[in-house]
């Protein structure tokens, strides 16, 4: 998969199931000169549904959702104590916190996850990634590093930086 040729021409987009790559100029059917701020916004925009569609393919071959894979992640970086969901929901990259129980709940029920009462709070459950879960996240982790170098590879380790720093302000 290519994350950019020539002048960003080649776009790779999911398509029910499959992905089929298209041309930028022909999804986005745009004809009108755009200010440098919108040529940003959409060159952002493109290269994150292109890394999004490349996770999400490897975390349907796994049999989770990119959103579980999101929060399994949180889970993992607060094992072995978890997190209770109103904190998943905050870290999350999309931002569905109403849909995180529902979320939580089917991580429960695969296995993925568990729920225990937090106990300062008793009112508060918090929760925590199994075993079976850290055994899958370190069976996708090479999976997902092979696939974001070779998604980035055009770009050097200073430029790879400057971008971080670049959506990190953007993300504000």
């Amino acid at each position: 998969m290519e994350l950019f040729r020539d002048d960003s021409t080649v776009l790779t987009k999911r398509v029910g199931n499959r992905f089929c790559r298209m041309a930028v100029g022909k999804h986005v059917k745009q004809r009108r000169f755009v200010s440098a701020a919108e040529d940003a916004a959409l060159g952002v925009m493109r290269a994150a549904d292109h890394l999004h569609q490349s996770l999400a393919e490897i975390c349907e071959r796994h049999g989770i959702t990119t959103d579980q894979y999101g929060v399994l992640r949180i889970l993992r970086d607060a094992y072995p104590t978890g997190r209770a969901r109103g904190e998943v929901a905050e870290r999350c990259i999309h931002s569905r916190a109403p849909d995180m129980t529902r979320m939580l709940d089917r991580l429960v029920r695969q296995g993925l996850a568990k729920r225990t009462r937090d106990p300062e709070d008793r009112r508060c459950s918090l929760a925590t990634i199994t075993k079976a879960a850290l055994a899958l996240l370190a069976r996708m982790d090479p999976e997902i590093a092979d696939a974001m170098r070779r998604l980035t590879h055009p770009l050097s380790r200073p430029q790879l930086q400057q971008l971080a720093r670049l959506t990190d302000v953007l993300a504000e």
